[in-house]
């Protein structure tokens, strides 16, 4: 189920898992990423005991899977399985879901991706803006995502750059 249509209850606490591509998706990418993402969440499971989970697509080039842990707790041979769904559908469209090495932000309303050196090197010179919105990946909990995904550039993660 995607989020937005879930009972996903915004004062509990899911795990998050952010998966961002390095651009945005088409939109055949993104109905079959929907449709195998809910083929796959419908029958995910930690040691055969189902997990309660969700989906979104967020700006078009995010995936952020959610798990009520509360219910059940996702093993390692779980997020593994998510994982080669992931790495299977990363590979099929060279999203790049798994190289951290780069940075998205929000400049004049439009989600734009750069390799991390580039995104600093560009920060430091003035070529990028000090009014900038800043996506932070590391987010691990669905509360935290709501209220810190995107940031100003003053208070995120990349402030000290």
């Amino acid at each position: 189920m995607k989020i937005e249509e879930s009972n996903v209850v915004e004062t509990n606490d899911y795990r998050v898992i952010i998966y961002p591509a390095s651009r945005p998706f088409t939109t055949k990418e993104a109905k079959t990423i929907t449709e195998r993402l809910f083929d796959f969440l419908a029958t995910w499971a930690a040691h055969g005991k189902p997990l309660s989970s969700s989906f979104k697509i967020e700006r078009n080039q995010f995936i952020v899977i959610c798990v009520d842990e509360e219910k059940e707790m996702a093993s390692g041979c779980s997020i593994d399985s998510l994982g080669k769904v992931m790495r299977e559908i990363d590979e099929e469209y060279q999203l790049g879901l798994f190289d951290r090495m780069k940075a998205s932000y929000v400049e004049n309303g439009e989600v734009k991706t750069l390799k991390l050196q580039e995104f600093k090197s560009k920060l430091r010179s003035g070529e990028l803006s000090k009014d900038i919105e800043v996506f932070d990946f590391s987010k691990n909990t669905y509360l935290d995502f709501l209220s810190h995904f995107l940031l100003p550039l003053d208070k995120s993660w990349a402030a000290s750059i």
